[in-house]
């Protein structure tokens, strides 16, 4: 059976932060969340990382996440996100610095992905139950193209202690495929309730809302035809299985 391949989006400035957060250790053994992540991949059945970076910080991060960290456990590649990396008949916008987005990072790495891949952000814990449960789900879709799913979690198993955050909040059909998805900034529980601020005025949202932490798979297509309009299903609503799970 073909093992699924984990695609962790690295390339990010980190300018709110004031640093490459990625590389940041947060364990008590100075462990960053990266390699929470690959360790939960690794168990879970993936048989690959591959991670986007850009060049200004290569020789730093391949120091320090390279398939010798991870005891030979899982095949590691990189790939590089680069604002002048676009497809034909795009072009950079001047005096822009911050990277592209999901699309462009996925895109990337249509180079070195012919099976099933989730994609990850660098810097945020999903949780081992994530992990598994998509892995399980890309593993039937070895010989598929076209089926794309999203592992999503409740929004009250989201939330910081630390100030608001930022979701996409989904609208889910009664077969569990994914319809609409609609980012929310400025997201707290305020009083008990839990609230959005977007717009200045204050909407709440139930504790079982499906929201997304950028958890997507994928089949080996996707990072040929990013603006497919493929319809994802929602394969998992993680519940309290996921308690463990915490916004960093």
């Amino acid at each position: 059976m073909v093992k699924p391949t984990l695609l962790v989006l690295a390339a990010g400035m980190g300018s709110r932060y004031g640093s490459l957060k990625q590389m940041d250790g947060v364990g008590p053994n100075g462990e960053a969340i990266i390699d929470y992540s690959v360790y939960d991949a690794i168990r879970a059945g993936f048989g690959k990382v591959v991670f986007v970076i850009r060049h200004s910080f290569e020789a730093d991060f391949k120091e320090v996440f390279n398939a010798e960290r991870f005891g030979g456990r899982i095949a590691v590649e990189y790939v590089f996100q680069e604002l002048d990396y676009l497809p034909e008949g795009f072009t950079l916008p001047e005096g822009r610095v911050k990277p592209w987005g999901t699309n462009h990072a996925v895109m990337m790495a249509a180079n070195v992905i012919n099976e099933p891949f989730a994609v990850i952000n660098a810097d945020d814990f999903y949780g081992r139950s994530a992990y598994v449960t998509i892995c399980d789900y890309l593993k039937e879709l070895a010989t598929s193209e076209g089926r794309y799913c999203m592992v999503g979690y409740q929004v009250s198993k989201t939330l910081s202690e630390n100030g608001t955050v930022s979701r996409g909040v989904c609208t889910v059909d009664d077969e569990g495929n994914l319809r609409g998805m609609v980012e929310r900034t400025q997201i707290e529980r305020v009083n008990g309730t839990i609230l959005f601020h977007d717009g200045g005025a204050d909407e709440p949202l139930e504790e079982d809302t499906p929201v997304s932490m950028n958890l997507f798979g994928f089949t080996p297509s996707a990072t040929l035809r990013p603006s497919s309009r493929s319809s994802l299903q929602q394969i998992s609503t993680t519940s309290s299985r996921s308690s463990s799970f915490r916004l960093w």
